[in-house]
């Protein structure tokens, strides 16, 4: 795969900008409008998961996992704000356009959360692998905006949705440690249940 880090690939010279805005020829456009639907469509899904993310507490068993997706509710509810940013640094409004494979991912960690039984552990696992499916999502997206922002000379806007990508990569990280630390081992001793 390729490399992942975000210092060793330089920003040609003539896309670099300090002051945000876009590098010769950026304006107007195709990698501009792709960029900026695209845009739309992470505003949508973060707003939708600030909806979503409170059910999804109620929902887990553990006190742990109930605050690991308490913190990353006020973590989306930051992302919400740094996206509106970004738009303004674009000289854009901020606009949603409903995102298909967000709605998709919250669906299935709705009927995830249906299908299991209420106070599991097997719930909590559930709950982990429906959140980490979304946070992929939101690492591919990130990673993808954060190049095409540099690529057309955007630096502030790069810095941003970097900051975010970070922190979305650190929440996957801690799914995983609370889910290998104790939750799914707790599940794997759990009995089914007569309803299957």
């Amino acid at each position: 795969m390729p490399n992942t880090s975000t210092k060793s690939k330089k920003t040609p010279a003539k896309a670099k900008s300090s002051n945000g805005t876009q590098g010769a020829g950026a304006k107007n456009s195709q990698l501009e409008k792709f960029f900026h639907d695209s845009l739309k469509d992470i505003y949508w899904a973060e707003k939708h998961l600030t909806k979503a993310l409170p059910k999804m507490q109620k929902a887990a068993t553990t006190e742990q996992l109930k605050q690991a997706i308490e913190d990353h509710l006020a973590q989306t509810e930051e992302q919400v704000a740094r996206l509106e940013q970004v738009f303004e640094l674009m000289g854009k409004k901020p606009q949603a356009k409903k995102c298909d494979a967000m709605e998709g991912l919250i669906k299935e960690g709705e009927s995830i959360v249906e299908e299991t039984e209420d106070g599991s552990a097997t719930r909590d696992v559930g709950i982990i692998m429906a959140a980490q499916k979304v946070e992929h999502y939101e690492i591919a997206t990130y990673g993808g905006l954060k190049q095409l922002a540099i690529t057309m000379g955007l630096e502030d806007v790069a810095e941003l949705l970097n900051q975010t990508l970070e922190e979305e990569k650190q929440t996957d990280d801690l799914l995983t440690e609370i889910a290998e630390n104790d939750i799914n081992w707790q599940a794997e001793q759990e009995e089914e249940g007569e309803e299957e």
